[in-house]
């Protein structure tokens, strides 16, 4: 009897088509935005668990602790009003400089930490990337996270520092509340950005201090934001008003600050759309940045 040959059921198929057929799929291939964005909601536990952990063990091997998250502002403020306040004097220029300045740096820290920290979030986890398998994304927001327990914190002692250098406690200070959730979301977004830039090019977390101390200048932190428009042409001044973390610092003197009424440099409701505007492009634009570099972390 003659031997009758069956053909294989996939011969003459691709690989392509093989691994469609059986749905086979690149290890680490990118998913939709979509797709991408609910693997990160259900991550959601993880991520406030990991900051959590993140927050009790920064300070663990300091005999103060976690209150190294009060004094460590405490102390940028002190330094700043010894050079700002007392030798350039710039507290005769502003009502109750302290208050204006201690918010200013407050709400800065908050920025500028998480920039620096998400610099490193994907290079600080290679390993933790190469043994899981989770969203990447998960480790800028944790480091945003982190920033925001400690900003609670320091905003327990600015509302102290208001209220004793003599600003009345109103209802506006409950508009601290969604200014500090924009500004939030525009930190995830800017974490995200610099964390894939971070992950390319590993001399940025060197540069990065320059570049957030130069922003903090930039920002009207130390002196009074009325100089740009007496120092600077109109386009300049214009444009450095815009800077997002002026944008939130002013928003944040606005709700505590009764005596920074008259100085605000734009009106609030100018001020609360540039704050959505930030937090909306920084925000859905550094996740999409984010996301299209899934599959380059922890290669290489």
């Amino acid at each position: 009897m003659a031997n009758t040959a069956v053909a294989a059921p996939d011969s003459g198929l691709t690989q392509a088509q093989l691994a469609k057929r059986y749905g086979l799929r690149v290890a680490g291939e990118r998913p939709s935005l979509a797709e991408y964005t609910r693997r990160l909601w259900a991550y959601r536990h993880f991520m406030t668990a990991y900051s959590r952990a993140k927050v009790a063990s920064s300070f663990s091997s300091t005999q103060l602790g976690q209150l190294w998250q009060v004094l460590t502002p405490l102390t940028n403020a002190a330094v700043y009003y010894l050079i700002f306040g007392v030798i350039i004097a710039q507290h005769k220029n502003v009502p109750n400089f302290i208050a204006y300045l201690c918010t200013g740096v407050f709400i800065f820290m908050f920025t500028q930490s998480a920039a620096l920290n998400g610099t490193k979030a994907i290079t600080s986890n290679l390993g933790l990337i190469r043994a899981l398998q989770f969203p990447r994304a998960a480790l800028p927001i944790t480091v945003t996270m982190v920033q925001f327990q400690q900003l609670l914190m320091s905003m327990v002692v600015l509302a102290a520092i208001v209220l004793l250098t003599g600003e009345p406690l109103t209802l506006r200070w409950l508009l601290l509340a969604p200014a500090l959730v924009l500004q939030s979301v525009f930190n995830v977004g800017l974490t995200m950005a610099v964390a894939r830039l971070g992950s390319k090019i590993t001399d940025l977390k060197q540069v990065m201090p320059f570049v957030l101390r130069t922003w903090m200048y930039a920002s009207g932190v130390l002196y009074p934001v009325a100089l740009f428009r007496e120092q600077l042409p109109n386009w300049a001044a214009t444009l450095l008003e815009a800077n997002p973390p002026l944008v939130f610092i002013e928003l944040a003197r606005y709700a505590l600050l009764d005596s920074h009424q008259p100085h605000l440099v734009a009106s609030p409701l100018w001020l609360w759309t540039l704050a959505l505007a930030w937090a909306i492009v920084m925000g859905i634009g550094g996740f999409v940045y984010f996301w299209r570099g899934e599959e380059e972390y922890g290669r290489g």
